[in-house]
C-alpha cells in the first residue's frame, strides 16, 4: 500500500514539475516584465520623479531656518579711545586741579587789588595766599577728586563691550510671494518629468514584450521545423530502406542507393542544425524571462499543428492624429512641453522677485539696552524686492535660445510623427502580405502532399524513379517549411503592427 502511494505521489510531483516548465506567451511576458533590469530602472525613475514632484510643491510653502554660532576674538570692540579712558578715569583729580588753579588765580587777583587799595596789608595778603594754596591739597579736595575718579572709571567700565566671547542665534522665515513664475514653471517641469518617467516605462515595457514575442515565436517556429526535419528524415529513411531492398532484388542500381544516402545525410544534418538553433533560441528566451539559460522549458504553442493567426484588435485600432498611443511620440511631446517651461524659467530670472521675511534674533552680548552680557533678542518682519535693472540684454538672448530649442523639439516631433505614420502603413501591408503568403502556403501543402502520394504509389508500382520520389519529398518539406514560416510571419507581423500602433501590452 505504501509502495503504491509513493508511486502515485512521485508521478503527481513529476506532472506538476512538467506543468511548471510549460510556459505560455503571457507567462513569458510576465516573467520578463518582472525580471527585466531596464524596466526596474524605469520604475525607480518613476519613484525619483514622484519625489522630485513632491519637493517642487514645497517651493510654495514658507521655509524656516535656525542658525546659531559662537565666536572668540583676540580683542574686544572699544567705544572709547585710550585718551578718553585715561581722562575719564582721572576726571576727579583733573577737575580739582583745574578748580584749585582757578581759585588761586582769582583770589590772587582780588588780594592784589585789596593791597593796592590799602584794605589789606602785605602780611595779611601773604597769609591769605598761603591759605589758598592749602585748599587744593586739603583732605576734602582729595576726597572729592577720588570720588570724581571713581565716577569716571564707572563710565569707562559702562562703555566696555566685552565682545571677545560672542554668542548668537536666529530663526528665520522666508515666504516667496512672486518669483517671476519660476516656482510655477519648476512645478510644471516636475509634472512633465513624471509623465516622461511613465512614458519611458511604457516604452521599455513594449520593447521587452516585443523581444519576448520575437523570441517566443522563433522557438515555436524552430520546434515545428524540428518536427518537420524528423518527419522528413523518416520519409527519406523509408525510401532508403525501399531502395536497398530493390537493389538486392536487382530492380534498382547502386547509383540510386547513393543518391538516397546523400538525402539521408542531408536530412540528418538538418536535424542537427535545427536542434542547435532550437537550443540557442530557448536559451535566449530564458535569458529574456530572467530564468537560468540551461533550464528545460516547453512552450504551450509548440505542439499545435496550426497557430491562431486571427487578430482583429490591431486591424480595427485607429490612432489619433497626434499618435499619442506611441510612447516615443509621447516622450517627444513631453520634451516640447519641457522646453516651453524651460523658457518660462529663463524669463523668470529677469523679472521682479518679491519675498516676505521674518524671524527672531538673539545675541550675547546684546545692544538692546546698552552692551549687556546676557542673551536677549528681538522679532523682525520685512519684505525683499529684487528688480533687475540692466544686464546688457542677457535675458533676451537666453530667451531666444530657449525658444529656438523649443522649435527644434517641435520639428523633431513632427518628423517622428510622419515616420510613425509611414511605419504603421508598412506594417499593415506586411500583415496583409503575410496572410496571403500563409494562404498560398496552405494550398501548396495540399499540392505537395498529393504529389508525394502519387510519387510514392508510382515508385511502388515501378513506374517512377527514386529521383521523382526524392523530388516530391523535397517539395513536400519545402511546402511544410514555408507554411511554418508563413504562420510565424503572420504572428510577428501582428506584433510589429501592435508595436507601431503603440498597443503592445
Amino acid at each position: 500500500m505504501r509502495k503504491a502511494s509513493f508511486i502515485i505521489l512521485f508521478f503527481s510531483g513529476l506532472t506538476i514539475a512538467q506543468a511548471q516548465n510549460v510556459l505560455t506567451l503571457d507567462s513569458c511576458r510576465a516573467l520578463a516584465l518582472r525580471n527585466n533590469k531596464q524596466i526596474n530602472v524605469s520604475r525607480l525613475k518613476q519613484d525619483v520623479a514622484l519625489n522630485v514632484k513632491k519637493a517642487m510643491r514645497t517651493k510654495y510653502l514658507p521655509k524656516v531656518d535656525a542658525v546659531a554660532g559662537y565666536e572668540l576674538t583676540s580683542r574686544e570692540i572699544s567705544l572709547l579711545s585710550k585718551d578718553q579712558k585715561t581722562r575719564l578715569s582721572n576726571i576727579g583729580t583733573l577737575g580739582m586741579q583745574q578748580l584749585g588753579n582757578s581759585l588761586t588765580s582769582d583770589l590772587s587777583a582780588q588780594i592784589t587789588s585789596m593791597v593796592q587799595q590799602g584794605t589789606l596789608t602785605m602780611e595779611q595778603a601773604q597769609q591769605l595766599g598761603a591759605l589758598t594754596q592749602q585748599i587744593g591739597g586739603s583732605p576734602i579736595a582729595q576726597r572729592l577728586g577720588a570720588m570724581g575718579n571713581a565716577v569716571g572709571q564707572s563710565l569707562v567700565n559702562a562703555f566696555r563691550t566685552d565682545t571677545r566671547n560672542m554668542f548668537g542665534g536666529a530663526i528665520m522665515v522666508r515666504q516667496p510671494i512672486y518669483m517671476g513664475g519660476a516656482i510655477t514653471a519648476a512645478n510644471r517641469m516636475a509634472d512633465i518629468s513624471g509623465q516622461m518617467a511613465d512614458n519611458d516605462l511604457s516604452l521599455k515595457t513594449q520593447s521587452t514584450l516585443y523581444d519576448i514575442d520575437q523570441a517566443y515565436w522563433t522557438v515555436v517556429s524552430l520546434k515545428q521545423k524540428q518536427k518537420l526535419a524528423n518527419s522528413y528524415y523518416e520519409l527519406v529513411k523509408k525510401l532508403d530502406d525501399d531502395v536497398k531492398k530493390m537493389i538486392k532484388e536487382g530492380v534498382a542500381t547502386r547509383a540510386d542507393g547513393l543518391r538516397v544516402d546523400v538525402k539521408v545525410n542531408e536530412a540528418n544534418m538538418q536535424i542537427t542544425q535545427v536542434d542547435d538553433g532550437l537550443s540557442l533560441a530557448k536559451m535566449l528566451l530564458c535569458q529574456l524571462c530572467g530564468l537560468p539559460m540551461d533550464r528545460e522549458i516547453t512552450l504551450a504553442d509548440e505542439g499545435r499543428d496550426r497557430l491562431d493567426t486571427f487578430a482583429d484588435a490591431e486591424n480595427s485600432f485607429v490612432p489619433d492624429s497626434t499618435l499619442s498611443s506611441r510612447p516615443e511620440v509621447r516622450l517627444l511631446q513631453n520634451a516640447v512641453l519641457m522646453s516651453e517651461q524651460s523658457t518660462k524659467l529663463v524669463q523668470s530670472a529677469y523679472l521682479p522677485h518679491v519675498a516676505l521675511t521674518g524671524g527672531y534674533l538673539v545675541s550675547n552680548p546684546n545692544m538692546l539696552n546698552g552692551f549687556q552680557k546676557k542673551i536677549s533678542g528681538l522679532w523682525n518682519v520685512g519684505i525683499i524686492v529684487q528688480v533687475p535693472v540692466w544686464n546688457w540684454f542677457e535675458g533676451t538672448y537666453k530667451v531666444r535660445a530657449s525658444k529656438s530649442a523649443t522649435r527644434m523639439a517641435e520639428l523633431e516631433l513632427a518628423d517622428v510623427q510622419e515616420k510613425v505614420n509611414l511605419q504603421i502603413a508598412q506594417c499593415r501591408f506586411k500583415v496583409t502580405e503575410a496572410r496571403k503568403r500563409l494562404q498560398m502556403a496552405e494550398k501548396n501543402i495540399k499540392s505537395a502532399e498529393e504529389n508525394l502520394r502519387c510519387a510514392q504509389v508510382g515508385f511502388r508500382e515501378g513506374v517512377m524513379e527514386s529521383t521523382d520520389v526524392m523530388a516530391a519529398q523535397t517539395a513536400w518539406q519545402k511546402a511544410q517549411s514555408q507554411k511554418i514560416d508563413a504562420e510565424v510571419e503572420v504572428k510577428l507581423s501582428q506584433v510589429n503592427l501592435k508595436k507601431a500602433l503603440g498597443i503592445l501590452n
